[in-house]
């Protein structure tokens, strides 16, 4: 084809190439989400619905990209983990993160009324991306072992903090205060000694945010394992995960990992749309 006069402004446009044989984390946060969270009534000081829809916000970018290996996410935030020879859009940094940002952002408009049917969606969320790679399987998993203890310094301390408040009746100021310069031990104490809450009972998905990865799970002897997406709140900062894993960041690894846990609604969904259980076997198994 002819090309035209104009052509040449193509040259201004910078090769984002990324580096090969490195691991691409593409992390997202919510913009202004403290704001977004009381606007629309999420509950404090952890929404169960609100991490629902950020966990199926993931699954559909996850189900839709094979290149992904696993996701983690918490509060606000998802980090996209992609296979360490991935080749997808060629590895162009723009690329990848606008398109992972743009189709979780669109996922969780879209399918906030699946989580939110009392709750109208009153002005659209926005997330902002980045990309950052790690060089070794070490540094990876050293990666998601820091998001995950961040879920639990920030669980810790939101939950001391919204208890104060709510049942101690403290103002926000002097609940804050009250934290300050306290450990976890400390929090530890005030939940337990002046509201009796033992926080080794809280939720795990509050406690330990959620990990999706694919997983083989077998419905019965009758039916072949079949590969699912699984969402779960594992312990990524004791070894022994990354034990009962470690082949999962294997380049060429076969190894099918067998899942074992609950039914959940996102598996259960996409068991629904394999035809292996009908809608009421999905309501009668979900936990």
């Amino acid at each position: 084809m002819a090309k035209s006069s104009f052509e040449y402004v193509k040259t201004f446009e910078l090769d984002d190439t990324l580096l090969p044989n490195t691991w691409v984390v593409v992390r997202l946060d919510g913009k202004c989400f403290h704001k977004f969270s009381e606007d629309h009534n999420f509950t404090k000081p952890n929404d169960l619905r609100a991490l629902k829809l950020m966990n199926y916000a993931a699954f559909t970018v996850f189900r839709e990209f094979n290149d992904l290996l696993m996701a983690f996410g918490q509060s606000d935030e998802y980090s996209f983990v992609f296979k360490k020879h991935c080749t997808l859009y060629k590895r162009r940094a723009a690329k990848l993160v606008t398109t992972i940002t743009s189709k979780f952002s669109a996922s969780y408009v879209f399918y906030w009324n699946k989580f939110f049917k009392e709750e109208q969606l009153k002005y659209p969320p926005s997330f902002d991306g980045r990309i950052v790679l790690y060089p070794s399987e070490e540094n990876l998993i050293d990666y998601m072992k820091w998001r995950q203890a961040d879920v639990h310094i920030n669980n810790l301390y939101n939950t001391t903090f919204w208890t104060l408040v709510k049942e101690g009746k403290l103002s926000p100021t002097q609940a804050e205060k009250r934290l300050c310069g306290t450990v976890s031990g400390d929090k530890n104490e005030i939940l337990f000694k002046e509201f009796n809450i033992n926080y080794n009972d809280e939720p795990e998905i509050f406690k330990r945010g959620t990990l999706l990865l694919k997983k083989h799970i077998n419905m019965n002897e009758s039916i072949k394992c079949i590969s699912v997406i699984v969402d779960v709140h594992d312990d990524m900062l004791k070894e022994k995960f990354w034990k009962d894993h470690k082949n999962l960041l294997f380049m060429k690894s076969k190894q099918n990992f067998i899942y074992d846990g609950p039914i959940t609604e996102i598996i259960s969904e996409q068991l629904q749309d394999k035809n292996i259980i009908s809608k009421s076997d999905i309501n009668n198994s979900l936990l």
